[in-house]
């Protein structure tokens, strides 16, 4: 059954990478502070990075600023990404950086912006309303969610390192043996939300955003949901160490890991070349990785 990775793993296979290209108009970037200006800011890297993009990613908050204009400029980056992908034949899919939880038929009116209004074709979600909540988002399995499990910034272990406990379902000794028994076991919050998203992922449209900036935790969420796709920040302005986050967070068949950068290469003097060199660093360091296993 097709659904959003495997369309994603085609993309990453038809471009060689696992680069996606945040498109985050700052407003001190751009020409001018008008959502005109932030739609062609936008459209340049776009035309400039599309051949090394598994991914584009556009950030709302930075469209939003502008009120409905913003919207519209919004909806003409996503089409001109579509055109891009018509023209290559190659569908790169549009990931929606916009964080949205809520229930009901709040939820149903989210999934049906940015899906059906906007055309993306996946979102990010805060899981921490439940399953419930991401349910409008997944009914169709063309149509991702990267739910936020360790974030980036700084703060996110204020929330997600908390230690929960977990009933392990202790077994009982019989005939008065030394037989192991298996009591209650704490694990961060973020490594239960890994957990969940794992046995959530009936469909092939759940992924995780890991943040590249957290080694440790990369590591400890893939091994708790080792088949799924990481959205992992932080490469870059943000400090995250490129080779390390990829020897822990790439799966065994050196996929499973999208690598969001904006501003190092929206503000680099060529764009389209500051892609292209990233793309070739990751793919190295992709290489010796699989050769080494």
């Amino acid at each position: 059954m097709e659904s959003f990775f495997t369309f994603l793993e085609k993309r990453v296979d038809d471009c060689s990478s696992l680069l996606c290209i945040g498109l985050d108009p700052y407003v001190n970037d751009l020409s001018e502070p008008t959502a005109a200006s932030a739609r062609d800011f936008c459209l340049n890297l776009v035309k400039q990075t599309s051949r090394y993009a598994a991914a584009f990613k556009p950030n709302t908050a930075f469209f939003e600023v502008f009120g409905a204009d913003g919207w519209t400029a919004l909806k003409d980056v996503i089409d001109a990404i579509q055109e891009e992908s018509n023209r290559m034949g190659s569908m790169i899919p549009v990931i929606l950086d916009a964080k949205r939880g809520d229930i009901a038929s709040t939820a149903e009116a989210y999934a049906k912006s940015a899906f059906e209004t906007l055309g993306a074709h996946c979102i990010t979600l805060s899981p921490y309303l439940g399953k419930d909540s991401i349910e409008p988002f997944i009914q169709k399995s063309e149509k991702g969610v990267f739910l936020l499990c360790k974030t980036s910034n700084p703060g996110s272990g204020d929330l997600q390192d908390v230690m929960v406990t977990m009933d392990n379902s202790p077994l009982t000794m019989e005939d008065n043996s030394s037989s192991i028994v298996h009591g209650p076991s704490s694990v961060p919050l973020y490594e239960h939300v890994a957990k969940l998203a794992q046995t959530w992922n009936t469909k092939n449209n759940i992924g995780l955003v890991v943040g590249a900036t957290h080694i440790d935790a990369t590591k400890r969420v893939r091994l708790a949901a080792p088949d799924l796709w990481f959205l992992a920040p932080g490469v870059g302005a943000q400090g995250g160490e490129l080779e390390s986050a990829l020897k822990a967070g790439l799966r065994k068949d050196g996929k499973g890991m999208l690598l969001p950068v904006s501003r190092s290469i929206a503000r680099a003097e060529k764009p389209g070349i500051a892609a292209a060199e990233l793309r070739d660093q990751i793919l190295a360091i992709r290489s010796s990785m699989i050769g080494h296993r």
